[in-house]
């Protein structure tokens, strides 16, 4: 290569002096010419004639160094020529090498294309399907291989860097193993060599034989020299592996246990003898040891552990010995307690660390326990600490070895006050320590109480004398304390009715401020009875489901009706006024009750309107419900008209029913709280008598008109008076937006939930999963952080928890999330603060929300709509956070 450079570079130089010298000729020819011609003057002639002679002396040099460049590409010629059959030699040398080599040799270049391979390298693969061809690349060639032998990883060890560099080892269809091992030229190519390693990999195989052969025997010398009954069995239930001690305990012979028979045929199935990790105790728990006693009186345990290939190893132990004598200490344990259960004392022992090791039945009855449950609890568990600290003196003296005797007041089993006379008696072992003591103690309570009754009768009569001499004299001064007295009572019912009054505002304001503690729990119900619903049940659980469904929403919406009432009560409801068009609420409201009065089988006419007006939608709504939930309650039979009125600058939005009308003297207690009338209709639900009161307070807080009419026998009217807006300011104020409910997305989307509630997270991990979506699960954001890699993924949906441990808000922990994740998802605030001000603050943030307690099917169609939407971006969000 370096040759044919050179070359170049003299034809280049040898072109370039023939340009020159043709020019230098050329030139030499005009002056002669101009010489000849003979115009001029004698000194212009010779300075021409000279300039001449210059200029063919130039030639001459030039022609020189030309003929000198053209033997320099003669030279470059020849060593060119000879270049080129020393590397047709190589070539053919390379050729003749590869072939003669005994590993099979291909060359790729630098882009991975097979350029050279000898014939072995072809050999291998004949017959198996697999076509070398030049031209190929790399990874062509490593597929054919990959689809047409077994591939075996395996490392050798770089000759220049002393690092491991991998090799594939090859079985191919005949048999025959080939290892592959590969370097880089440098060229940037690679060379692959395919060595024959079948007689190494036969060897290989029979040294792995052998030692497992000689493993097998080293096993079963050590299991035949074991003391204790061994018997392995395979999946199969078949006897494989035994020792002599096992045949010997179950009295089988030698040759039956040979044929590697199944362990049922052998002691029957379900024999104790035959114990299997599957056997189940009388409980149905896993039964994993048993005792057997044998017909000649033996006892043998019998322990079964299973192994990872599904079957199991039984090992067999004589514990006869053990199993007689602790029969005997057992019966001396029975004929120690029957004396001690008689003794009209109370008796126990408590060793040096004063848990009791032993009590009496009239020790265990005096603290309310049997004594199973006071073995092994301390002195300070079963007395308490405050008592302990009473006997803590006496318990040291008796553990230095003396011996104690006091009296102590202390608690009966019944918590009655008593007195007990108790002896502390140490147990001294051999060494002169003390291990433990003997306590017995007797009730003196009778005693001690007699004794101080006549120490008290003795030190109070004197006193008595003093007392009722006392009383006579100070009759006169009571007297005139009661007046005195009389006139505070006056003053102090003032004040306790005005505290009275106080109270009955901070419990309306406490439940107010309550509601997210209280709906918390009812929350992660709800949530766990949605997941079970959308499982597949039996018709009965299914049925059982739903009535717990339909409960929890009685529980939720009486839990909301009293919310609503103390909210209202303590005047923390602020109404959120907008401008919108009245169809879009009443639309929504009209559709739901026309599918409920159709249930209860009643005639349901809708009037629409246009007009525009102005209230708070969410209040507003939950009025005109509570007038539609009582015309469906109390109306048997007829229809019920939902429509509205226009008046000169309001609008009137009316529910007449043909239900059993009100009595003219009780319109006005239907609006208390927890007053309802009865209702003629029976098992119909009759409600708490909150819903109108709810209405009135707050039609009272929007500043709108309630009014009601009603005849008996014919039916009712409910109805509220709204303002009217003007049409521009509901244009600008929006429109409210049906929900419209979307193909279902939720299937295998990706939902993170962060809550500080353990039990909603177990809930919308149920629910969200039988709908089909990913869920990830977090208390917090460090606890997300550790279950999931948030730089490198984004979930679809992030649902939060408004109000997280630690003073810390969901929209604060979002956005620091959202500085980690590499895109935007779309979130949802679970909260259970329904004030206005955080429904603004979270629409302006550009996050949905919903309140607590969440609503199963509310929360999919939630779902479904925001996977309908675009992804959110970053700009977007910061536009977003500039404006909030």
């Amino acid at each position: 290569m370096q040759i044919e450079e050179e070359l170049a570079a003299l034809r280049q130089r040898v072109s370039e002096l023939e340009f020159s010298n043709a020019r230098l000729n050329k030139i030499n020819q005009v002056l002669i010419e101009r010489v000849e011609s003979g115009n001029t003057n004698k000194t212009t002639h010779y300075a021409a004639f000279e300039h001449s002679v210059i200029m063919a002396e130039q030639v001459r040099e030039r022609t020189e160094q030309l003929n000198q460049t053209l033997e320099k590409l003669r030279v470059s010629n020849r060593a060119l020529i000879e270049a080129n059959y020393k590397a047709e030699m190589s070539h053919q040398r390379l050729i003749d090498a590869i072939e003669s080599t005994s590993d099979a040799f291909a060359l790729y270049d630098s882009q991975s294309r097979l350029v050279l391979f000898n014939r072995r390298y072809r050999e291998n693969w004949e017959g198996s399907g697999v076509d070398i061809r030049a031209g190929m690349t790399r990874e062509e060639v490593r597929a054919l291989i990959h689809s047409h032998a077994q591939i075996e990883p395996a490392y050798a060890e770089d000759e220049q860097s002393g690092e491991e560099r991998p090799r594939l080892v090859c079985r191919l269809q005949n048999g025959r193993w080939i290892q592959i091992s590969e370097r880089p030229t440098s060229d940037g190519g690679v060379v692959v060599l395919h060595t024959d390693i079948t007689a190494l990999k036969h060897i290989e195989a029979v040294r792995r034989e052998q030692e497992l052969a000689q493993k097998s025997r080293v096993l079963q010398h050590t299991v035949d020299n074991l003391s204790q009954g061994v018997a392995l069995v395979n999946s199969a239930g078949r006897l494989e592996v035994w020792n002599r001690p096992f045949a010997e305990l179950s009295g089988l012979q030698e040759s039956v246990l040979n044929g590697m028979p199944e362990m049922d045929s052998l002691f029957g199935k379900g024999c104790d003898f035959a114990l299997t990790p599957q056997t189940r105790d009388a409980k149905g728990a896993p039964c994993l040891k048993k005792e057997v006693t044998l017909d000649d009186g033996r006892v043998i345990e019998v322990r079964t552990h299973p192994t990872p290939n599904d079957g199991y190893v039984n090992t067999y132990t004589d514990i006869t010995e053990r199993h007689i004598y602790a029969e005997t200490l057992r019966k001396r344990e029975q004929w120690i307690r029957l004396i001690t259960d008689h003794i009209p004392a109370l008796v126990a022992y408590v060793g040096a660390d004063l848990r009791f090791q032993f009590t009496n039945k009239v020790y265990s009855q005096w603290y309310g326990a049997s004594n199973q449950l006071l073995l092994g609890r301390s002195i300070t568990e079963v007395h308490g600490e405050e008592q302990y600290r009473k006997l803590e003196p006496f318990i040291e003296k008796a553990l230095s070895g003396e011996s104690v005797t006091f009296e102590v007041d202390e608690l009966d089993g019944r918590g009655q006050p008593c007195y007990m006379l108790r002896s502390y008696v140490p147990n001294i072992s051999e060494s002169g320590e003390a291990v433990g003591l003997f306590i017995l103690s007797q009730d003196v309570t009778e005693r001690r109480r007699t004794a101080e009754a006549l120490q008290q009768a003795y030190d109070n009569m004197e006193q008595r004398v003093r007392e009722r001499t006392a009383e006579l004299t100070s009759l006169n001064g009571q007297l005139r304390q009661e007046i005195i007295e009389r006139r505070s009572v006056e003053f102090r019912l003032r004040e306790a009715k005005k505290e009275a009054e106080m109270a009955n505002l901070s419990k309306t304001k406490f439940l107010a401020a309550a509601s997210h503690d209280l709906l918390q729990p009812l929350n992660a119900a709800r949530l766990f009875t949605g997941a079970l619903i959308e499982k597949d049940l039996h018709p009965d659980d299914a049925h059982l489901a739903r009535s717990i469904s339909h409960s929890l929403k009685v529980v939720e919406e009486l839990l909301e009706t009293l919310v609503d009432i103390s909210k209202l009560d303590a005047g923390v409801v602020t109404p959120d006024l907008t401008v919108f068009r009245v169809n879009d609420l009443l639309d929504n409201i009209a559709n739901e009750f026309n599918q409920v009065a159709g249930s209860a089988g009643l005639d349901f006419h809708y009037v629409r309107s246009s007009v525009a007006i102005r209230s708070d939608s969410q209040m507003l709504a939950r009025i005109l419900r509570n007038f539609l939930s009582n015309a469906v309650r109390y109306t048997r039979r007829g229809r019920i008209l939902f429509g509205c009125r226009r008046r000169r600058n309001s609008l009137v939005i009316e529910v007449w029913d043909t239900g059993p009308g009100i009595p003219e003297e009780k319109l006005t207690d239907i609006f208390l709280e927890f007053n309802r009338l009865q209702s003629s209709v029976s098992g119909k639900d009759k409600g708490l008598g909150l819903g109108l009161a709810i209405a009135d307070k707050m039609s009272g807080v929007l500043g709108h008109q309630v009014f009601v009419s009603s005849v008996e026998g014919k039916g009712s009217v409910f109805s509220v008076e709204v303002p009217v807006a003007a049409l521009a300011e509901a244009e600008q104020g929006g429109t409210l937006q049906h929900e419209v409910i979307s193909p279902s997305l939720l299937q295998d989307a990706d939902i993170w939930v962060v809550d500080n509630d353990q039990a909603i997270c177990e809930g919308m991990e149920r629910l969200l999963g039988g709908w089909g979506c990913r869920v990830v699960t977090a208390l917090s954001l460090a606890d997300l952080r550790r279950k999931v890699d948030v730089s490198k993924s984004v979930p679809d949906v992030l649902i939060a928890d408004y109000h997280l441990d630690d003073d810390v808000l969901g929209v604060d922990m979002v956005r620091e999330l959202e500085e980690l994740l590499p895109g935007l998802p779309q979130v949802l605030m679970i909260t259970a603060n329904y004030t206005p001000e955080l429904n603004q603050q979270i629409k302006r943030l550009g996050y949905f929300m919903q309140n607590k307690p969440v609503r199963p099917m509310k929360l999919k169609t939630t779902l479904n709509h925001m996977l309908d939407l675009p992804q959110r971006t970053f700009a977007a969000r910061d536009g977003l956070s500039r404006q909030a």
